[in-house]
């Protein structure tokens, strides 16, 4: 009975922003269980993991059948988007709540000026009486109460303050392999190797096999948890092992159509990337021999299933614990990867802040008996809805003087398929500002200020801002800026950014974030 009950509501619900065809749930008290227990939440972030590459999401190949069974058990966010497509600012995002132009972190080297007054999640639980674990690559600043609030860590960077990874394999005798994958891969062509690193060693078991020590221990204290687990794949280099590599062999391997699309299409960064012979981004030379392409998203698609698996220990821990009915789950990741759309690899931040490849990604969230199984929300989401969301599910305080969270809390999509009311998202890095709608997308440039590292030009005087039609054009390839018939879609996403870079606080401007003025 049980078993028919769950395959019926698993039949995935498509929400569009209409009202929903199931009656709302029974309300729920959100901060305790049927036991009087506070909830535990896993936090689980993957690096560059792209939306559309789960088995959940339609993708016709990739098998991801642990993050399937998630979705299954909780509500999938087909439209969710990160902050800034960087790795540091869009942790540093969703972990306080607050977008990049207000931490003042928009660039993997930025440090907020004013760290202290953030208020990360990990400093709310544990002041809520939370025990706080955070397990693989953490990669927020080193700032500030950003670095602090962990009871314990484990972090895969080599860091002697804290349990590192780098100790951890150097004992198993494979520091030198490691080494290979993440300095040696620099030679390989699009940074795709098979890796020497055996599976017992990966940074992926690393951080998988510290967390389910820290739940252990919390199951054995009795106390609440929130755990923040990291995995550095799929983000490259793309060294998969070769079990995974072997489920998607590089000859069988489509690639997207907008593989070759062309050049003058595409912001000057890019262009330049597309041109390249130089490894380990050598696109200039995959554009003549596809199969560097071809291995480079098969192995992509290896280090997915690597991840899959990983998370699949992680549940599998938490049933075997007696944890699973109690803990939120929540799956999502930093940024996406192109996967050779628009003939690109990686995230090419440099370049743009506006492609759905790369500013999409994956959310699944899921606690048993208390949301909604196998639902679908289409609604648009940013990740610094996780923040709001997790303070009104558990009831969590804040300090007085924490600052105003712009998210919106997203329990009333879990618990009933509410919409989530969202007209606009938005994406900023230090050079292009992005409103996204559900049809439409404006990506603007923005004035990028001295940025020593990376000597990044102005976009606004050699390139036109972008304006895509998703629905008419869904991967991106006609830019609609200067076409009459959509002056006034123009017009409102303009004025959008205008109210939306005028009401948030921009406290990080002496940390490169400029005010933007369109050049259209």
């Amino acid at each position: 009975m049980r078993k028919s009950l769950l395959m019926k509501r698993r039949n995935f619900i498509q929400v569009t922003g209409a009202a929903c065809a199931l009656l709302p749930l029974t309300p729920v008290l959100y901060a305790k269980d049927d036991s009087g227990k506070r909830p535990n939440v896993l936090l689980i972030v993957a690096d560059q993991h792209n939306a559309d590459v789960m088995g959940n999401a339609g993708h016709p190949v990739v098998k991801t059948p642990r993050l399937d069974r998630l979705a299954e058990s909780g509500v999938r966010f087909d439209r969710a988007y990160c902050q800034d497509a960087i790795c540091v600012p869009s942790r540093t995002s969703f972990m306080t709540g607050l977008y990049p132009r207000t931490t003042g972190c928009v660039d993997n080297g930025n440090k907020p000026p004013f760290p202290e007054r953030l208020y990360p999640l990990q400093h709310v639980f544990r002041q809520n009486g939370y025990r706080t674990g955070c397990f693989g690559k953490r990669h927020l600043p080193n700032a500030g109460e950003l670095a602090l609030g962990w009871d314990r860590s484990a972090t895969t960077i080599k860091d002697p303050s804290d349990e590192n990874y780098y100790d951890w394999v150097t004992e198993r005798g494979q520091l030198d392999a490691h080494k290979r994958d993440f300095g040696g891969s620099h030679d390989a062509d699009l940074m795709s190797r098979i890796t020497e690193v055996r599976e017992e060693n990966r940074t992926s078991t690393y951080a998988t096999d510290k967390t389910l020590e820290f739940l252990k221990a919390c199951k054995e204290e009795g106390k609440p948890f929130f755990c923040w687990t990291n995995y550095i794949f799929p983000h490259q280099p793309y060294t998969p092992l070769k079990k995974w590599a072997d489920m998607y062999p590089p000859e069988k391997t489509e690639l997207p159509e907008s593989v070759t699309e062309p050049l003058e299409n595409l912001p000057p960064e890019m262009q330049g990337w597309r041109r390249n012979t130089r490894r380990p981004w050598n696109l200039g030379t995959a554009a003549k021999d596809h199969d560097l392409y071809r291995r480079y998203v098969a192995y992509y698609y290896a280090l997915t299933s690597e991840v899959d698996a990983c998370l699949g220990r992680l549940v599998d821990g938490l049933e075997r614990m007696g944890l699973s009915e109690n803990t939120i789950v929540i799956y999502t990741a930093d940024h996406g990867d192109f996967v050779a759309a628009h003939g690109m690899v990686e995230k090419c931040a440099l370049g743009h802040n506006v492609y759905e490849d790369t500013l999409r990604v994956p959310l699944i969230v899921a606690w048993p008996k208390r949301f909604l199984e196998g639902a679908v929300n289409k609604s648009l989401v940013e990740l610094v809805d996780l923040y709001p969301t997790l303070i009104d599910l558990l009831e969590l305080k804040r300090p007085e003087d924490a600052p105003k969270l712009p998210g919106k809390s997203l329990a009333p999509s879990l618990t009933e398929n509410k919409p989530t009311g969202r007209k606009y998202a938005v994406s900023e890095n230090w050079n292009q500002a992005t409103v996204i709608t559900e049809r439409y997308k404006l990506g603007v440039w923005i004035n990028p200020g001295p940025i020593p590292k990376y000597k990044t030009r102005d976009n606004r005087e050699r390139f036109p801002d972008q304006l895509f039609d998703r629905e008419k054009d869904p991967q991106e390839l006609n830019n609609l800026i200067d076409d009459p018939k959509y002056t006034s879609v123009k017009k409102e996403l303009r004025a959008y950014l205008d109210e939306w870079s005028g009401s948030t606080p921009n406290t990080g401007k002496r940390q490169y974030v400029s005010n933007w003025v369109s050049n259209s």
